[in-house]
């Protein structure tokens, strides 16, 4: 039972993680969320068919691997990075159901998998990938709700109007609900990668520029979170966004100066 409240607008919720049984199996809410997320990226990805000469249809069957093996690959990641406890209670690294999955290992290992299978459909790379950004963050912002069941990926302390309380350690604080900021970072992204995708100017502007927004939404965000991955002190995921960040912007710029040096180059010859 998680007990989260939200002081200035006198809310105070206890959140049951489990939603229900079956066969006295318990079926928590992180789970529901996670899966509600992806099948309405799935209809998002639906409405889009033909999209950039790519059937839904192929990009159904890639989800066949890439769902499965980017949970895996989130999960992987997540436990590399809490490998004392892990090592400690084995047991739980396969305990998917109350969370830990951390999306960066998700994104390695569904971009690998796509790669691959493009690979073998001799389809696009970048072609596919525009087509399937959108849809991923709309389920990022969906699935971040799975967090605030379960009273994780919170912030640091404030006072700030928008604070959320929660108990930790049975003590109480009141800190940055980092799960709603990024639920709404992701969410905005979503809107302008769906505009965009209607005027591309060039292969992998779609992916390039979700890169870029999330890489730079997800840098500020760590700097509040308060239960990051770290490395030798460092937050794992601050560190990557800001690589992510820079790579996206250098592949941007190269490419709209590669289109104007074309536009520039055909002008000159009519």
């Amino acid at each position: 039972m998680s007990n989260i409240s939200f002081p200035s607008m006198n809310l105070n919720l206890n959140i049951s993680k489990v939603a229900f049984s079956v066969f006295e199996i318990d079926i928590y809410w992180y789970a529901i969320i996670i899966v509600a997320s992806i099948i309405i990226a799935l209809l998002i990805c639906h409405k889009k068919d033909g999209l950039y000469g790519i059937s839904f249809e192929t990009i159904l069957d890639f989800m066949i691997y890439v769902i499965p093996i980017s949970i895996i690959s989130a999960r992987i990641y997540y436990v590399m990075f809490n490998i004392r406890y892990y090592a400690l209670n084995p047991s739980q690294i396969l305990n998917f159901r109350t969370g830990g999955l951390a999306i960066y290992g998700g994104i390695i290992g569904g971009l690998i998998t796509i790669i691959i299978l493009c690979k073998k459909r001799n389809i696009n790379i970048l072609d596919c990938l525009d087509y399937i950004v959108p849809s991923l963050a709309i389920a990022q912002s969906i699935g971040r709700w799975g967090n605030f069941i379960n009273s994780e990926a919170y912030g640091i302390e404030t006072n700030l109007p928008w604070r959320m309380g929660i108990f930790e350690a049975g003590l109480y604080k009141e800190v940055h609900p980092t799960f709603l900021y990024e639920t709404i970072a992701t969410l905005i992204i979503f809107i302008i990668l769906t505009k965009m995708q209607k005027n591309r100017k060039f292969k992998g502007q779609i992916t390039s520029w979700y890169l870029l927004l999330y890489g730079f939404a997800r840098a500020i965000i760590e700097t509040l979170r308060a239960d990051s991955l770290c490395l030798y002190g460092i937050k794992v995921s601050k560190l990557v966004s800001i690589i992510v960040v820079i790579i996206s912007t250098i592949f941007i710029i190269y490419n709209l100066s590669k289109n104007r040096l074309n536009v520039n180059k055909t002008s000159k010859k009519e």
